[in-house]
C-alpha cells in the first residue's frame, strides 16, 4: 500500500502505523500446506483485457462446501489459502489485489490493483474497490458503490447505493456513506454518521456522532459537522466551521470560516 506523502497530519501517520502492522499480521502470515482452493481452466478476460480463472473448493471452510465453485481471480497471489475469505458468485479479484481473512467478495463486484478486503468485510453487488484502498473490519461495500485511491473503509461501516468514496479519505465505526453521495480528499466520516443524496463531505473535513449530510450539501476544508446535526438542501459548511448538537443547517445557508452553530 502506497503512503500518503501529506505532511503534518496525524490521520495519515496513524493510517501508515496501522497499515504496517496489519501488513506484518494479515498480509505475511504462513500459507498453509493443505490448499483450501485451485484454479480451474474456466476462464474470461477482464475490461482491463486480464485473465482471471475461475476457482473450486477443495476442502470444507466456513459456509463453503468442498466441490463448490467460486468467482474469478487473477492468481493465488489475490486470495489467501488461509481463513475463510472467499470469491463467489462472478466477482473478480486481479492485478495485486488481495483478499483475506473472512472477507467475502460476491455478486458482480471488483477487487483489482492494490485494493486490500481483510477481517469480516464485505463486497457485493456490482462494487468497485480499487487504487490503494483497504476494506477492513466488517465493513461493507455494496450496490455499484466505489472505494478508490488510499480509501480505508472500516469497523461496521457501510457504502452502498452510487456512493464513491476516494483520494485519502476514510469511512469508519458504524458510518454511512450511500446513495450518489461523494467523501473524498482527506475527509473522514465516522461514528454513527450518516452521508446521502448528492452530498459532498471533501477537504479535511470530518462527519461524527449521528450527525447527516444530505441533499446537495457540501462540508469541506477543516469543518466539523458532529452530535446530532443535519446539513441538507444546498447547505454549505467549510472553512474551520463547527455544527454540532441539534442543528440544523438547510437552504442555501452558506456556515464559513470559524463560525459555529449548535442548538442553543
Amino acid at each position: 500500500m502506497k503512503k500518503s506523502t501529506q505532511t503534518g497530519s496525524p490521520v495519515v501517520a496513524a493510517k501508515g502505523i496501522m497499515a504496517g502492522r496489519m501488513e506484518n499480521s494479515v498480509w505475511k502470515k504462513e500459507e498453509p500446506t493443505v490448499k483450501k482452493y485451485k484454479l480451474i481452466d474456466a476462464t474470461v478476460v477482464t475490461t482491463e483485457g486480464i485473465t482471471v480463472s475461475r476457482i473450486q473448493a477443495l476442502v470444507d471452510f466456513g459456509s463453503v462446501k468442498a466441490g463448490d465453485v467460486g468467482g474469478f481471480i487473477e492468481s493465488e497471489s489475490n486470495l489467501l489459502q488461509s481463513g475463510t475469505a472467499w470469491v463467489s458468485n462472478d466477482a473478480q479479484v486481479s492485478g495485486s489485489a488481495r483478499v483475506a481473512g473472512n472477507a467475502q467478495v460476491s455478486g458482480n463486484a471488483r477487487v483489482s490493483d492494490d485494493a486490500r478486503v481483510s477481517g469480516n468485510a464485505q463486497v457485493s453487488g456490482n462494487a468497485r474497490v480499487f487504487g490503494d484502498s483497504w476494506v477492513f473490519g466488517s465493513a461493507q461495500v455494496s450496490g455499484r458503490a466505489q472505494v478508490a485511491g488510499e480509501t480505508w473503509v472500516s469497523g461496521r461501516a457501510q457504502v452502498s447505493g452510487r456512493a464513491r468514496v476516494f483520494d485519502n479519505a476514510q469511512v469508519s465505526d458504524k458510518a454511512r456513506v450511500t446513495g450518489d453521495a461523494r467523501v473524498f480528499d482527506y475527509a473522514h466520516v465516522t461514528g454513527t454518521a450518516t452521508v446521502l443524496g448528492t452530498a459532498q463531505v471533501s477537504g479535511n473535513a470530518q462527519v461524527s456522532g449521528n450527525a447527516r449530510v444530505f441533499g446537495r450539501a457540501q462540508v469541506s476544508g477543516k469543518a466539523q459537522v458532529t452530535g446530532d446535526a443535519r446539513v441538507f438542501d444546498n447547505a454549505q459548511v467549510s472553512g474551520h466551521a463547527q455544527v454540532f448538537g441539534n442543528a440544523q443547517v438547510a437552504g442555501d445557508t452558506q456556515v464559513a470560516g470559524d463560525a459555529q452553530v449548535s442548538d442553543a
